[in-house]
């Protein structure tokens, strides 16, 4: 098996040119991978993120009718749900993956997890992407396509880096150097038990 940055940023690059054939926020996903494998998570965690990043866009149109504008703001909130849903259910295949993994008495905890981590792998991948877009705009100008491309370099060298940090990470995880230890996000604004608006509570100004 290849290594799981090597799987993640190929499978992250598939979701995005095959999101990209009908750049629509509406498109349906169509997985490819067997369900319950790290490859279908990887897939359906890219497409999660492509399209919110999509709709990022869409909202901040000057002139977008706000009534639409609130219809796509309550569907990132359950994008943003979805999405960290998502990086749980990859965070648990790590837990059982390494579950028989005795830590040494000096391990140490890491200040994230390694879902966590391919979570900004995730949206590395897509400012690549729509960086390099940039870079080779044919209606900029060439000061434009200069940036872009200064700009596109450092993030090539940030998921190398952040890429090389993972596998280190996981290897350390594997060898009992340091232990895995998830907490739940516990997001209050969707809960209807937490939020005052929701649960009707008087909300203090």
């Amino acid at each position: 098996m290849k290594k799981i940055t090597e799987l993640s940023n190929f499978i992250f690059n598939q979701v995005i040119v095959e999101y990209h054939k009908t750049d629509n926020v509406d498109t349906p996903v169509d997985n490819p991978y067997p369900v319950r494998t790290i490859e279908n998570l990887l897939y359906l965690k890219n497409w999660i993120d492509t399209v919110q990043w999509h709709l990022e866009d869409i909202i901040r149109d000057p002139a977008i009718n706000p009534v639409e504008a609130l219809a796509i703001k309550r569907r990132i909130d359950k994008s943003n749900q979805e999405r960290t849903d998502l990086v749980e259910l990859i965070d648990s295949y790590f837990l059982d993956k390494y579950k028989d993994v005795k830590p040494l008495g000096a391990a140490k905890i890491n200040t994230e997890s390694p879902a966590w981590a391919l979570d900004r792998l995730s949206i590395l991948a897509l400012k690549i992407y729509h960086m390099n877009l940039e870079a080779e705009r044919t209606d900029a100008t060439e000061d434009h396509r200069a940036q872009c491309q200064t700009k596109l370099n450092v993030l090539l060298e940030q998921r190398a880096d952040l890429s090389t940090a993972i596998e280190e990470l996981l290897a350390d995880i594997e060898s009992g150097d340091k232990y895995m230890k998830v907490y739940k996000q516990m997001k209050m604004y969707n809960d209807p038990s937490l939020n005052p608006i929701l649960y009707g509570g008087e909300v203090k100004k």
